[in-house]
């Protein structure tokens, strides 16, 4: 199956690069693997390009827009997308849902914020990115997976309960500030009532 069938239907998350702090080309590498849509915030421009990485849509405010017309055609074919009051992630996040993408990488944005993207979960996979650490949301209540062993970050409003599964043992977990759960190599099962998310490392610290 080719990449570019990928592409057309949509199906490989894109990726929003907000702030590339704590980041390096070595670490997004891996994303790019099926040419996924790139929206980069205009901050974030000069570096992407230093990375070598086509960008598609510039997610810019009006004055950058004008300052930096060049890029139109320097970096052919990329667009610019319109962004008022520095609305970088929700305007970024509206263009996909409007184009019917599926997901999307999200890199540089605060994990604890993350709530605040929950309404967009019937419409777009999230993935998180906060050096160093990525998070994803478990919509369903259960969220079943192999690890080897790992340190996790549960991530959910203070006081919510996640049961932690591994072989025949479960421990329930009360969720307070930055909770982390170190798993041993298996099958880890994480069940909850409510949306929690889960952080993993993606890079040493």
């Amino acid at each position: 199956m080719s990449s570019h069938h990928f592409v057309k239907e949509q199906q490989e998350p894109a990726l929003l690069i907000l702030d590339t702090k704590g980041f390096s080309y070595e670490t997004i590498a891996p994303l790019l693997e099926w040419s996924p849509t790139v929206l980069v915030a205009q901050e974030e421009v000069l570096t992407v390009i230093s990375w070598g990485l086509k960008i598609d849509l510039i997610l810019a405010q009006m004055d950058f827009q004008k300052e930096n017309y060049h890029l139109l055609e320097e970096q052919y074919p990329v667009k610019f997308l319109g962004v008022d009051n520095d609305e970088f992630l929700e305007n970024g996040l509206q263009y996909l849902i409007a184009t019917k993408h599926s997901a999307v990488n999200i890199i540089g944005f605060n994990h604890q914020q993350v709530f605040s993207l929950e309404e967009k979960l019937a419409f777009l996979d999230l993935v998180i990115w906060d050096a160093p650490m990525r998070y994803f949301p478990v919509k369903n209540g259960v969220f079943k997976k192999w690890f080897s062993s790992a340190t996790l970050q549960l991530h959910a409003p203070e006081g919510t309960f996640i049961e932690v599964q591994e072989d025949s043992e479960s421990q329930i977990h009360r969720i307070t500030y930055a909770t982390f759960v170190e798993v041993e190599e298996g099958t880890t099962i994480l069940k909850s009532d409510k949306i929690f998310w889960v952080g993993e490392f993606v890079m040493e610290v």
